[in-house]
Parts: structure tokens; C-alpha cells; sequence
């Protein structure tokens, strides 16, 4: 099962998912939301799949692309690539920016894999985890001032911002956040934001934090290097949904040292009250200013395989690899990611849980 949908051809896919409806009955709600389901949460409602993304979907993985393994000192497999996106800054001009996809396309092939390769599993149980936290940095003082055009949900965050890439010849966009590392360059964000889960790693990756109607105020980052579970780079595994890019250093400065950085905890209680943030870029947003949602964590009851939670939210496409902060405020420990959601009308918002495979792949990526 984890090399389908690289394997098979586009006709016997259509049989085995036939053949997965007959089983199940039907296929859980239309998926939605989040850059990991094209519904209304990170990916707007699902659209249909073109012939142009049925091929992706079924496609081969590029072989300059493939992942590699590493290993940290828990033993906990890490897919990591190294980017070489020298040029990607330049790449991004504004109207690239303004035209880039909001990932709805992967989001939808990503749940739609991850349903079809786990049905009737159960969640993969991870070996408990004692609650670790580790502390955040305070930004260098500045005296920029960003310029508020628009009517918005929420004042731009220094240290939150848009990721732009491309997959497969098209531009994307999600939203991702600077945490604390020791390298004091890397960003989290989604899985499917820097990874097909499986397929190619992203090219042309880059981090503009503060991003507010096109503007850029602190820079745009670029990419050294790109770091998911390998759950999720070799198997599209939805219960790890979650990845970190680790950022070159841009006029000589460290990502942390200009904008600041989150703090992360992991192996949390679950059934938390978070606050989220993301550039949501579907209808009726545009992706041009910064969005929150919060609420209390639930467990996903129509893919308990997944052992995500959830909080009321509407954001759409764009707003995945956004953070999940622990209570209400942006000041808090990240927790989880805007992963994805259920219909064109999805009112929920579903993020991984931060377990120790997650927390595997943030140690390796932060002291790289």
C-alpha cells in the first residue's frame, strides 16, 4: 500500500477506489478546508480534480526529489532535503505572489490519499511522551511600521507570515511560523506545504513573515533545507501532517534574531482551547492579510484513524501550516497546524496532534 498511488495506473485506481466505496460505504463527508483537503478550512471546497491533478495524484516521485533518511538521537525517522533555492526570492515577484495557488489542489490529494491508504485503521499509537516545552525569543527591536490598508481580523505578527513554493510546475501559497531552535532559522508550517506525502519536496520555498498586501517588510526568506516525518514524506500519513524548513540567513541576520520566534511544547493534553492563525487566500478571503480562529480541541469523528482535533474555524485555503497556540493570543506555546477540513461550508478546523514523531523531526530540523 505505500507506494499506490506511484504504482498503479490511472484505471486501476479508479477500480480501487471504486472498490473502497463498495467497502465503506461511502467516503467520509467531500473533503474541504486547509492546503490539506481542498475544503473550506485550508482548502476551500473540493474542487474537481482535473486531468492534470488526477496525474499527479497517480504519478511517479521525481528522482532528484526523493527523500532522505535521517535519524535523531529518539530513533525517530526524519525525511529531510536539502533545497537549493538560491534564486527563489527573486522568483517571487508580486505578481507571483498575488496568483499563487492556495493549495487547495494538494490539500484535497493528500486527504483523499490518506483516507483510501487507512481505512478501517486506527490511529497509530505513539509512545507516550513526557511534555516538553522550550521557550521562545523575543525579536531584535525595530522601528518598521506596516502600513494598514485594509479592514482585517488581526494586526500582522512578526513572526507569522505566508510560505510561497511551487509543486509539480505550479505556485502555492500557505502560511507558516517562526519557532525556537537553536539554529534560530526555522519555520513550521504543513506537511503537504513542503512535501506531497509521497512525491517531490517543494522548490522555489520561501518565508515572508509579517506579509500584509503584498508587502514584505521583513524580507523573504528562502530555504536551506526542508525536514518532515517520514510518516508522512513516504506514506502521506495525515496523523503526521506536519513539517519544518529551516531558513538561510538573509542580510547576514538570523531568521529568530529579526522577527522573534514561538515557543513549541509537545505531548500535550489533548481537548485544549488554541488560537490559530493563517492568510487564508479561497472565498471570501483573498490572502492578503492575517486571520485567527479559536476554541477548544475536539477529536475528528469522521477519521478518528487521523487522531487530529479540531476548533471551530473557517479559514479556507492558504491559511495551512498556519500555528495553533496554546490558550488566546499569539504569545503562546505552538501546539499544531491548520491541516485541513470537511465541505465548501466547513465550520471546523483539524490540526495533528504534537506528539514525539513530530517532535523527532522539530529536534533534527532545529539543530541542523
Amino acid at each position: 500500500m505505500k507506494h499506490l498511488f506511484t504504482n498503479l495506473s490511472y484505471a486501476r485506481y479508479l477500480r480501487f477506489r471504486q472498490s473502497a466505496v463498495a467497502i465503506t460505504g461511502r467516503l467520509t463527508p467531500s473533503i474541504g478546508r486547509n492546503n490539506v483537503t481542498k475544503t473550506k478550512t485550508l482548502a476551500t471546497s473540493l474542487l474537481s480534480l482535473s486531468a492534470a491533478a488526477i496525474l499527479a495524484l497517480v504519478g511517479t516521485t521525481s528522482a532528484n526529489a526523493a527523500p532522505v533518511n535521517t535519524t535523531d538521537t529518539s530513533g525517530a525517522a526524519v525525511s529531510s532535503h536539502a533545497a537549493s533555492d538560491a534564486g527563489a526570492a527573486d522568483y517571487w515577484t508580486p505578481e507571483r505572489m498575488k496568483n499563487a495557488k492556495s493549495g487547495d489542489i494538494l490539500a484535497a490529494k493528500a486527504l483523499e490519499r490518506g483516507k483510501l491508504l487507512n481505512l478501517g485503521k486506527a490511529p497509530v499509537t505513539e509512545a507516550p511522551g513526557a511534555i516538553s516545552s522550550i521557550e521562545g525569543q523575543q525579536a531584535a527591536t525595530d522601528s518598521k511600521a506596516i502600513n494598514l490598508k485594509v479592514n482585517q481580523s488581526e494586526t500582522p505578527v512578526k513572526h507569522i507570515g505566508k510560505i510561497f513554493f511551487t509543486l509539480g510546475g505550479a505556485n502555492y501559497v500557505c502560511s507558516g511560523n517562526s519557532v525556537t531552535a537553536a539554529n534560530k532559522s526555522t519555520v513550521s508550517t504543513a506537511g503537504h506545504c513542503v512535501n506531497e506525502g509521497p512525491g517531490a519536496y517543494a522548490t522555489n520555498f520561501v518565508f515572508v513573515p509579517a506579509y500584509l498586501n503584498g508587502a514584505a517588510p521583513y524580507g523573504k526568506w528562502t530555504a536551506k533545507a526542508l525536514y518532515s516525518p517520514t510518516q508522512w514524506a513516504s506514506n502521506g500519513n495525515m496523523q503526521y501532517d506536519t513539517a519544518f524548513a529551516v531558513m538561510n540567513t538573509l542580510n547576514g541576520q538570523k531568521l529568530a534574531d529579526v522577527v522573534g520566534s514561538s515557543g513549541v511544547q509537545f505531548n500535550a493534553a489533548r481537548g485544549l482551547s488554541y488560537k490559530s492563525f493563517g492568510y487564508p487566500a479561497a472565498s471570501p478571503f483573498n490572502g492578503e492579510s492575517l486571520k485567527s480562529c479559536s476554541g477548544t480541541a475536539t477529536n475528528d469523528p469522521y477519521n478518528p484513524q487521523f487522531a487530529t482535533q479540531g476548533i471551530p474555524c473557517n479559514m479556507t485555503g492558504g491559511s495551512s501550516g498556519g500555528p495553533w497556540f496554546i490558550g488566546n493570543s499569539s504569545t503562546g506555546y505552538q501546539n499544531s497546524i491548520n491541516s485541513y477540513g470537511y465541505g465548501s461550508n466547513s465550520t471546523t478546523m483539524y490540526g495533528p496532534y504534537w506528539g514525539t514523531v513530530i517532535q523527532s523531526t522539530y529536534n533534527t530540523a532545529a539543530a541542523s
